[in-house]
């Protein structure tokens, strides 16, 4: 079996609209949580989003490519971008090579915004028919969760394979699971994967928060994973997209390596629509740990879902000490999220390039928001910034539906 490796990251998330500056932003414990200003949420519950701020899609799109396409497509477009040119595949003498290749990109709830800017046109029923503006012609492209991989495979022009997976949350982390098996059964071209959503919305915020998972909270701390006062999830938007390669090929091509990812699991809990379950998510865990060939012993760090839900984030902890054991007490775990809010899909996606780069930087990430963390959720988790010699992580993603996906990574040495 081939060795698959990350040559390019590109990444628009609440902290920064490039992967670089994001990390950055990590490292220091920056918030991406403010007050939602696409719509008037001055009458509801839910205060705070994590929003793309200062985003140019101009820089990526044509006018007319803007107006015909939905923002999380905007969003994949420019990481996609970014993340082939930090991995050469724009070069002129690299064109061939990533012609050949693919694209999967993840997303819970593509082309949402467009549907409900489209709803808005209806008249209520008692007004005349007439009154009614017409419908574009290109709601449903833009608004398909596949158009997200097809426009990049339009951009970059890649001709080979191409799919969009909608997995509730685990979407990102799936697209990237996915095209790391395509890979490392000799698959030959290089693969864009990754996750994309736009979903600062009063569909999706009426919609989570009448599920009961959304937080109440009024400003940046309103993200707490593990904390005692936790609430439910910030929503989020933004995207990620990294480029899979073979080993051999990235090192002939004199690319830059951020990880190598060495294995993938899935599994479904087979138990309810909206309620986690450890054992599910254990399941995923060992998987992934199986498929890489490592034991629990070998895990350096955990880069977990940890969303700030009451169940989500005991379920798993619980989880994780059926897998850990004794060390899961030990074992530092990060919880990005607290810092970005919840991206959906796009969320796995960004944290297996997070975790990448713990590995390479040798970083254990923060987790904010921490003040007094819940007795169920007895994890080692990182509160500051810290050095560490790591050479193996952890990244794992839940979704509705008990679907859950999990990959384990490696230091590139």
């Amino acid at each position: 079996m081939k060795r698959v490796v990350i040559t390019g990251i590109g990444a628009v998330t609440p902290l920064a609209n490039n992967f670089a500056e994001s990390w950055k932003a990590l490292i220091s414990g920056q918030s991406g949580v403010g007050p939602i200003s696409r719509f008037d949420a001055s009458a509801l519950p839910w205060k705070v989003a994590g929003e793309v701020k200062g985003f140019d899609a101009a820089r990526f799109l044509a006018v007319k490519e803007q107006r015909r396409l939905d923002p999380f497509v905007h969003y994949a477009v420019a990481a996609a971008l970014m993340a082939a040119e930090g991995s050469g595949l724009l070069a002129a003498d690299n064109s061939d090579y990533a012609a050949s290749g693919g694209v999967i990109v993840g997303s819970s709830r593509g082309g949402i915004s467009t549907i409900e800017q489209a709803c808005a046109l209806f008249p209520p029923r008692e007004a005349s028919e007439k009154n009614r503006r017409r419908v574009s012609s290109y709601i449903m492209p833009a608004s398909t969760t596949g158009m997200a991989s097809s426009f990049i495979a339009q951009k970059l022009g890649i001709r080979g394979h191409c799919i969009g997976i909608s997995n509730a949350c685990a979407s990102g982390a799936n697209a990237v699971g996915e095209a790391f098996r395509l890979i490392r059964a000799g698959y030959p071209g290089p693969i864009a994967a990754g996750g994309s959503e736009a979903v600062v919305c009063r569909f999706c915020l009426e919609g989570y928060g009448a599920a009961g998972a959304l937080s109440k909270g009024t400003d940046a701390s309103s993200s707490r994973p593990f904390d005692k006062r936790r609430a439910g999830f910030v929503l989020a938007e933004g995207a990620c997209v990294l480029i899979l390669e073979e080993l051999d090929t990235a090192v002939r091509r004199n690319a830059a390596i951020f990880g190598e990812i060495t294995g993938y699991g899935t599994s479904v809990d087979a138990f309810h629509q909206t309620r986690p379950h450890s054992e599910g998510e254990a399941r995923a865990l060992a998987a992934a740990l199986a498929d890489a060939g490592v034991s629990a012993g070998d895990i350096d760090c955990v880069n977990a879902h940890a969303t700030g839900t009451v169940m989500g984030d005991a379920a798993e902890c619980g989880a994780m000490e059926r897998i850990f054991g004794k060390r899961a007490p030990a074992i530092p775990v990060s919880a990005v999220k607290s810092m970005t809010g919840h991206m959906l899909g796009a969320s796995g996606a960004f944290e297996i390039a997070v975790a990448a780069m713990s590995l390479r930087e040798g970083i254990l990430l923060p987790t904010i928001n921490l003040t007094e963390q819940d007795p169920r959720c007895s994890v080692n988790t990182t509160l500051v910034a810290a050095r560490a010699d790591l050479r193996t992580a952890l990244s794992s993603s839940f979704g509705f539906g008990g679907v859950n996906a999990v990959v384990v990574l490696k230091r590139f040495d």
